[in-house]
Parts: structure tokens; sequence; C-alpha cells
């Protein structure tokens, strides 16, 4: 689990919170909180209050991956296969394991064709791609997508979900303005305005209402 206890950060409030494993999507207009909730759960950010804890720990002990809405400026090497190698490279993983995480998680994604790409060429849906996949690579307890229909469109993210849910994280959690793409997650979270609105069920119906009114 999740956990939310009294956090303060930014602009989002939360008493409590527990996310659920398996796939989460967390919805809401812009400005809502989603991404400092996102970069919450994966340590990326530190509330000034209150505790976020994964299974028990500080997300910065767990195996997070983070994929951003810009993935382009995330990407350190010149060569995707690089990329992809980076994690098992730096955990001290040995060659050949690496070179297997690498080509499971390009053929998931269907990337192999990227492998020998320079990451300087590659288009903004290719950035994406190339970024989910060197999170796969890692094998990460906590994986976050933040703005995941930012680069691709709805029918190739939905192609995409099989894999990710596959790839064996406990915790995988997007962010997205898009109902019909929050519907395949198994947990919703709909934020407004900094606080939790809703969860589950009632916040895909609350995110629907949203889009209507718009």
């Amino acid at each position: 689990m999740i956990e939310f206890a009294g956090v303060s950060v930014r602009n989002l409030r939360v008493e409590r919170l527990a996310i659920p494993a398996g796939l989460t999507a967390v919805i809401g207009t812009n400005g809502a909180g989603k991404t400092t909730l996102l970069e919450l759960c994966c340590g990326l950010l530190l509330p000034d209050e209150g505790a976020v804890l994964v299974d028990g720990r500080p997300p910065r002990e767990a195996d997070t991956a983070l994929v951003p809405a810009f993935p382009g400026s995330s990407l350190i090497f010149s060569r995707v296969a690089d990329e992809l190698a980076s994690c098992g490279r730096f955990a001290g993983l040995a060659p050949c394991e690496v070179a297997q995480r690498v080509e499971e998680a390009a053929d998931a994604v269907d990337a192999r064709h990227l492998l020998d790409r320079s990451t300087r060429s590659l288009s903004g849906g290719e950035q994406f791609v190339v970024s989910l996949a060197a999170g796969l690579a890692g094998r990460p307890a906590v994986l976050v997508l933040d703005e995941f229909d930012g680069a691709l469109d709805r029918e190739s993210l939905i192609g995409l979900l099989p894999a990710i849910r596959a790839a064996g994280a406990r915790y995988v959690l997007w962010s997205t303005h898009d109902a019909a793409l929050a519907a395949w997650a198994d947990h919703s979270i709909a934020l407004e305005a900094g606080r939790v609105a809703a969860t589950g069920p009632a916040a895909l119906a609350l995110f629907e209402g949203w889009e209507c009114a718009a």
C-alpha cells in the first residue's frame, strides 16, 4: 500500500489516502495537484508536512521509476540501447542480464527498431516509448507516468497497458486528462484544487462530469 498521512506540499493537501497495488489513474483538471502527488509517490518530492510510505518505507528506499511529462529532457544517453541499459549498469548487473532486460523492455513496447537510434533524433512519441522502456528495464516496484496521454494517442496508450501490467511493478500510477483512458485502470483518484475529491468508481464518475461540464 502507498499511504499518505497529513501530507502538505505545494498546493496539495492530503489527510489520508491509501493506494492499493495495481494500476491507478490520477485524474483532474490542470493545476489539481496530479504531478505533485505522483512525485511524492516516487520520492522525487518530499512533503513539507506529513508522511508518504510505500509498503511501510519512504519512497526513496523503494525501487521507483518516473516517466516524466516531457521525457526528452530526462534521456541521458545519446543511444537508445544505452538509455535502456542504464539502470541495470548502475545496479552492477552482469552484462548478459543487462542485455536481456534491454531486449525484453524494448520488445514489450515494440521499440526494438529504435535501439540503435540516437535519442536526439526521436519524435515526442518515440521519446515517451523509450523512457517507458527504460523504466520497465529497471523492473521497479513503483512505476509513475506523468501526463500519460501527453505524447501518444489513446489507442496507442491502451495498446501499451498490457505490457505495463505484465512488467511486474507492484504499483503503476499515471496522470491523465482522459476519462476513457482512466477507465482502464484498476483504481482511480480524482483531485480537485489540491485535494482528493474522490477515489474508486466515484472518482471516475466525478471526472466524467467535469469533462461534460467543460
